[in-house]
């Protein structure tokens, strides 16, 4: 799973969202580091409602122009479930073997 999939679909976890919602809202969780592209996002999300992870919520008009809403599934809770115990192990599998080489970074280096 990538990592713009995997923010989409942490985005997606609260609430319903259109596409540009989306988008503001995995810059917010990325802190900013990932910037979805339209191109990027509706590839993201037509393959995730594909693999039945989202779905198309509803639709509006917002001055003059077509909102789509999608909302993840209760397969993409699990995805989303599944692939955060495997970040987390990763993480901790790393952590390990940073320590055993005295190079795991001091508490706020983490973020850097």
């Amino acid at each position: 799973m990538s990592e713009q999939m995997f923010l989409v679909l942490v985005a997606l976890a609260d609430e319903p969202r259109h596409g540009y919602g989306v988008v503001q809202r995995v810059q917010e969780l990325s802190e900013g580091r990932v910037r979805l592209r339209v191109g990027t996002l509706y590839g993201v999300l037509d393959r995730l409602v594909a693999d039945g992870w989202a779905e198309h919520d509803r639709e509006e008009i917002h001055q003059g122009r077509l909102r789509r809403y999608y909302r993840l599934t209760g397969a993409g809770s699990t995805a989303l479930a599944d692939q955060t115990r495997r970040l987390a192990a990763n993480v901790d599998t790393a952590s390990k073997v940073l320590r055993a080489r005295g190079q795991w970074p001091q508490v706020g280096e983490l973020r850097a």
